[in-house]
């Protein structure tokens, strides 16, 4: 999802759909939590998202430690991100035990990211793999941002062809861009607040933990078809809709319950 341009820190403040994401849960989340636990504030978490976040990481250094964030739901081997999501969780979890408030604020920011990114439907669009055929190399093999941006073909003629497919209108990322400025503009008004969340959603994370609630909401997102639907028909009122009133709610309930997650896990290791 947009996070800002990564240019500047204060971009993205007012539409960054991240930030507003993570203002959301914590706002929703500080009921539910110990009194043990000094969980970081908004601030502090929205400190580490935007320029510092994982989109600035992709701007400044082109493959070095870049987070891949993408998920193929149909895939059930494709689970670097879950693996990326649960390091999150713990490196959490030991900061809030420590009461290391800037670790615990860059995991807590970091973690609702890939949380995020993951439930993006432009996200469930194989992206490594049509990379790989258009570039001839893996996506963290690209090392420089002219390489990142610029496919070289065999001669003129193939480099444009593949440039478009990938740049150009309706192009893998230039769909992609179009679904999260979208997605960006039909929340730019909300603030929710009234989104439906209570103690039986914390019961259901402890029993069941948070990893198969996580690729259950990924299923239900993926089931909606959005991306696809966009591709097809552009940006419509429909997928507004359902961004406003779906896709964003869930969004910001499994931020919070991967933000929960961590809080049980600390509780386990003070005693």
């Amino acid at each position: 999802m947009y996070s800002g341009t990564t240019i500047r820190r204060g971009s993205g403040k007012i539409v960054g759909v991240h930030q507003k994401i993570d203002r959301a849960a914590r706002r929703k989340i500080k009921r539910y939590l110990p009194d043990t636990i000094e969980f970081p504030t908004v601030k502090e978490i929205l400190h580490f998202e935007g320029i510092n976040g994982p989109d600035g990481i992709k701007r400044k250094r082109p493959a070095v430690d870049e987070p891949w964030h993408f998920i193929d739901p149909n895939n059930p081997a494709d689970l670097s991100l879950i693996s990326n999501i649960n390091d999150h969780i713990y490196n959490l979890s030991v900061a809030l035990r420590d009461n290391n408030r800037v670790r615990s604020s860059f995991e807590a920011a970091w973690l609702a990211h890939a949380v995020v990114d993951g439930l993006t439907p432009a996200h469930h669009y194989p992206l490594s793999d049509k990379i790989e055929e258009l570039w001839g190399k893996a996506h963290n093999e690209r090392t420089t941002l002219r390489e990142k941006n610029v496919i070289h073909g065999d001669n003129l003629r193939d480099t444009l062809q593949k440039n478009w497919e990938y740049w150009g209108l309706n192009g893998v990322f230039t769909s992609h861009g179009m679904f999260e400025v979208g997605a960006a503009s039909a929340i730019a008004t909300e603030n929710f607040k009234d989104i439906k969340f209570d103690k039986r959603y914390i019961t259901k994370l402890e029993k069941r933990g948070f990893e198969p609630i996580y690729l259950e909401s990924i299923q239900k997102i993926n089931d909606l078809n959005m991306f696809g639907q966009l591709t097809k028909s552009d940006w419509t009122g429909v997928l507004a809709k359902q961004t406003r009133q779906i896709l964003v709610p869930e969004m910001i309930r499994q931020v919070i319950l991967a933000w929960y997650q961590a809080v049980i896990m600390s509780q386990v290791k003070r005693r």
